[in-house]
């Protein structure tokens, strides 16, 4: 059975794979900031910012999957914490890129991580072919897919995954989204149109697992359902399952703008994304139905 190597394996994502992978019986192990070689899934150092990585992280590795970056929902996009969400990327898979090059590491595969950030803003249905737009967001992905697509150029086999909005209940949109609503204080955000393309964590998951098991399975893939949300009808649908009211006025745009400067952006652009290649690829989604996935979400939160 395969050795799997996670970085970012502390976050939502990575924790939900490290699980989800273990179970199905392959060996899991993490590159982080904090070494642990004595726990169940053990941590290899590394540290992009001083170009650490500790090789033997790679001994008997044949899939390195790549999720390291600091959550764009982190914190007021300052000068310093945009920089922050771009080096903990960028940086990160340039350093495996080069810890793979320069000691001829026989990794068969990485699937990188990327986002439907790399869009942008767009209302109109959007594809693996489309290219990207020029907000921030959109290039941070772009610089970051630009650099796993190094890792090809050695013979090793690239995935890269345009990750939508991850419902789990263990982070994320869904717990943020539930606070204000059960607090009482939950509203619809500007004019509640934009689009939110989406995706169940588990089959998060299912595409990742047909990413390590078909050789095919290579080049961008978006990993969103062919069913995108609006704004006010998640949260609406929030409010509704949480049985709680909605009784404030929209948040306007301006309000956004002045509370969160630039991350107020990514609240407000429509992301319409297509779930077309990898259904075409074979996969087949487990939660299609927002309410469903949400209830899901919400019950083992």
């Amino acid at each position: 059975m395969k050795h799997i190597l996670i970085t970012g394996g502390s976050g939502l994502v990575g924790s939900a794979l490290t699980s989800f992978l273990t179970q199905k019986g392959y060996t899991v192990s993490h590159l982080g900031r904090r070494e642990n070689l004595n726990g169940p899934v053990k941590t290899y150092r590394w540290d992009y910012k001083t170009d650490e990585i500790d090789v033997r992280a790679f001994d008997g590795v044949d899939v390195v999957i790549n999720l390291a970056g600091a959550s764009v929902a982190g914190g007021r996009w300052t000068s310093a914490y945009k920089k922050e969400i771009y080096d903990s990327r960028v940086l990160s898979t340039r350093l495996l890129y080069e810890t793979i090059k320069n000691n001829k590491l026989a990794v068969k595969k990485v699937i990188s991580a990327s986002a439907t950030g790399y869009y942008g803003d767009s209302l109109s249905l959007v594809d693996e072919s489309t290219p990207p737009s020029k907000d921030f967001l959109s290039q941070v992905c772009a610089d970051w897919e630009n650099e796993a697509q190094k890792i090809e150029s050695l013979g090793t086999s690239l995935t890269i995954l345009r990750i939508g909005i991850v419902l789990s209940p263990n982070g994320g949109f869904v717990p943020e989204m539930a606070k204000p609503i059960k607090m009482g204080f939950g509203t619809v955000l500007g004019n509640g149109k934009q689009q939110i393309s989406w995706i169940h964590i588990d089959d998060l998951c299912g595409i990742v697992l047909k990413a390590i098991t078909e050789e095919g399975f290579t080049g961008p893939y978006n990993c969103v359902t062919p069913n995108p949300t609006t704004n006010a009808q998640a949260t609406k649908l929030f409010a509704k399952l949480l049985g709680k009211p909605l009784w404030l006025p929209n948040a306007p745009a301006f309000a956004l703008k002045i509370i969160l400067g630039g991350m107020s952006y990514e609240l407000l652009v429509n992301h319409n994304v297509s779930a077309k290649k990898v259904a075409d690829a074979g996969y087949k989604f487990i939660y299609t139905d927002f309410e469903t996935a949400l209830k899901a979400a919400l019950t083992n939160s």
